[in-house]
């Protein structure tokens, strides 16, 4: 029996796709939302029903809680799934849909206030016996020999970073004492600007860190699991752009003993559904940065290495079933690599939106791609650039990077520019071939 008649999905592109394919496996009805110009989304052409919630602008269609719970209201649905982005780690719209009577497909309310604010999530995480950044321990106040004495206690340089930032947005790296507190006033401003909350705090910034990232799955019943980890160390502007499972140069018994220090964790904040405990590695040591209280972009390559659906592990941990399965279970087999394919400059990073002339999606063994693009669709200008995900999984690194350089090779994408071409030369680089590049490595190799 389906954990839910039916589910509605607040989101759109291959995420959406993603969430409505997990749902017909399990024989879940679907409701697709849809602003005005993604009408034409190939999800909403497949979902049981569709609605249209508003204008281009996410701020008055994907991010518009009332519409979305009306939505729910006129389908009877049951459920609300809300993929990554837009609402998915909203504290506000999980509470919004749960006092209506409706169950959102994720952790509870008060979980994903508590890890959405950074300040407040190391604190807890602190308690829960993970390890952190040396830092500040709280937010900045006014007192700016407070600040001046913190900042030669951790030792230069620091990162002075927004407690409501994310991706990237709202740090400063500040290498003098003579920087200090101008740093800290302009990230308060444009924390204040762009988030609505100037609080700041302040942590050590390595130098030579990589991102290694931790999945979890947790139930309503006290059992948590980790699915090993992912390097994420690809990046420019804090953003991925290359992930892979599991991580160069991690052990099993580094993987084990961060893994159980994350699953403990859960269970001691009532952690519910995926989540993901981000990490910066370095000199064999992990920094616990943030917590991701929502399905992952790179998800598909925790899925390829343990053969496990996590979207489907979500929904039955939101119907409020147990865990299937205990640690024991989860078994690590080959290497999966994925790399985001956005319809941008592949040097300039531009966003490059218009309408696909023609579209072939490479295939072979352990090839996945997830796309929501096909022939004649229009990409609009409104939204992220991403526009599919190109997953290589093989019995070793590798043969995964094999696959990959084939499959990037084999992929058509007509009458849009994209950045597989930098993802063709990143996947021939010697760096990356050689495995366990930091965080840096990417933007230097660009500047090069």
């Amino acid at each position: 029996m389906a954990p839910f008649k039916k589910v509605l999905i607040a989101n759109r592109g291959e995420i959406a796709l993603r969430v409505m394919r997990a749902c017909q496996a399990m024989n879940i009805r679907t409701v697709a939302v849809h602003s005005t110009v993604d009408r034409n989304l190939k999800h909403v052409g497949m979902a049981d029903e569709s609605v249209c919630i508003g204008p281009a602008p996410a701020g008055q269609s994907y991010l518009n809680v009332p519409a979305i719970i009306a939505a729910m209201e006129v389908t009877d649905a049951e459920a609300v799934h809300p993929g990554y982005g837009f609402l998915a780690e909203n504290a506000d719209f999980a509470e919004r849909v749960e006092e209506s009577g409706f169950t959102f497909i994720g952790p509870r309310a008060e979980t994903i206030r508590l890890m959405g604010d950074k300040v407040s999530a190391i604190n807890a995480m602190r308690q829960a016996g993970v390890p952190c950044v040396p830092g500040s321990n709280g937010p900045l106040d006014n007192d700016e020999r407070r600040s001046a004495r913190l900042a030669a206690e951790i030792g230069f340089p620091v990162l002075i970073k927004a407690a409501a930032g994310g991706g990237g947005r709202g740090m400063r790296v500040v290498e003098q004492p003579e920087d200090l507190i101008k740093s800290i006033n302009l990230t308060r401003q444009e924390a204040k600007s762009g988030f609505g909350d100037d609080t700041v705090y302040m942590e050590k910034y390595l130098t030579n860190p990589r991102h290694i990232e931790i999945q979890v799955l947790a139930d309503s019943h006290g059992n948590a699991v980790h699915l090993g980890e992912r390097d994420c160390s690809m990046q420019r502007r804090h953003q991925k752009v290359i992930e892979e499972a599991p991580a160069p140069g991690i052990t099993a018994e580094e993987r084990e003993r961060i893994g159980r220090i994350c699953t403990d964790a859960c269970r001691r904040i009532g952690y519910l559904g995926a989540g993901t405990f981000e990490f910066l590695y370095e000199n064999g040591e992990f920094y616990f940065i943030e917590m991701n209280t929502r399905i992952q972009v790179e998800h598909p390559v925790t899925e390829c290495i343990t053969g496990l659906d996590l979207i489907r592990a979500q929904i039955l941990a939101a119907a409020g079933e147990p865990l299937p399965f205990d640690q024991s279970d989860v078994v690590i087999t080959g290497h999966s690599i994925e790399c985001r394919i956005n319809a941008e400059d592949p040097e300039k990073f531009i966003p490059q939106p218009g309408t696909v002339e023609a579209f072939h999606a490479p295939g072979g063994p352990g090839i996945r791609v997830d796309s929501h693009i096909y022939d004649g669709y229009r990409i609009p200008p409104n939204y992220d650039s991403m526009i599919g995900k190109l997953i290589a999984h093989g019995e070793s690194r590798e043969a995964a990077i094999a696959r990959m350089r084939v499959a990037l090779d084999e992929m058509v994408l007509r009458g849009i520019v994209s950045n597989i071409p930098l993802h063709q030369r990143l996947i021939r680089d010697s760096g990356f071939i050689e495995g366990g590049t930091n965080i840096h490595y990417l933007e230097k190799l660009l500047k090069a």
